[in-house]
């Protein structure tokens, strides 16, 4: 091809099956990299973190020519089937093939410099919600729990709406690594103080329980409580975080 995009036509070569795995967790997890879907979410994520891809996917090479692609991203035109199913969001736009970013340990040993949100939400779509709503009210750091889905999942970069890429991850381990972690640590749970009235200390770690579980047992933090009428028992947890990060914008804010 004039263009030197490279065309694909079997789900057998061996760069498609690599991409196949990224639709899920696990194949994500091996090979480090994930793809990007959306019409709106791909030309931004070029526009601004286009060292981030190293490769665009297309149905035709006109397609591929709709993207200001940097001379560093490969070009790829890929038969219907494989395109499709690989585009398992249905946007039926190019995407975009990026290397996941290392993941450090998060070192509970030591005090937080800055905020952190600690979460576990196992589902993508819930994930990428939350991790939207973190990058809006200013988070830049995230510690992901042991049962956390993979926050380059598909559907979680779809909920996420780009916010993974100005996010910092780190690794947790399972919820006892967090036993005696030191400096401050709060967490929401409905019979916790009003979050209106708390301080928000700069340096902090706001720790939120897996969907249906709730908060570990014995962990030792101050409890937050969002107010709400009492009509239903609880909150979703990604709305739950997100009135919780609105309120700790809104009081950083104010100083």
């Amino acid at each position: 091809m004039s263009s030197g995009a490279r065309a694909i036509d079997s789900p057998q070569n061996t760069n498609a099956k690599k991409w196949l795995a990224l639709t899920e967790s696990r194949g994500i997890r091996k090979h480090g990299a994930f793809i990007l879907s959306g019409r709106k979410t791909v030309p931004e994520a070029l526009a601004r973190h286009p060292n981030r891809f190293t490769a665009a996917l297309a149905r035709t090479e006109s397609d591929l020519n709709r993207l200001a692609l940097p001379s560093s991203v490969e070009r790829y035109v890929l038969a219907k089937p494989v395109f499709e199913a690989l585009d398992t969001n249905g946007t039926g736009f190019p995407l975009l093939v990026g290397e996941v970013p290392e993941m450090a340990a998060a070192d509970f040993s030591a005090a937080p410099k800055g905020f952190e949100l600690v979460l576990a939400l196992g589902d993508p779509s819930n994930l990428g919600a939350a991790l939207r709503s973190a990058a809006a009210f200013g988070v830049t750091r995230v510690v992901l729990m042991e049962g956390a889905a993979h926050p380059f999942h598909p559907k979680a970069l779809r909920g996420g709406a780009n916010a993974q890429f100005g996010l910092t991850f780190l690794k947790g381990g399972d919820w006892t690594a967090l036993e005696g972690a030191k400096g401050p640590v709060a967490a929401l749970d409905g019979g916790g103080a009003d979050i209106e009235e708390y301080a928000w200390p700069e340096n902090l770690r706001l720790v939120l329980g897996e969907e249906g579980r709730g908060l570990p047992p014995g962990l030792k933090a101050t409890l937050l409580a969002i107010r709400t009428t009492g009509a239903v028992e609880s909150l979703n947890a990604t709305v739950a975080a997100s009135l919780a990060l609105s309120a700790r914008f809104r009081r950083i804010s104010s100083r």
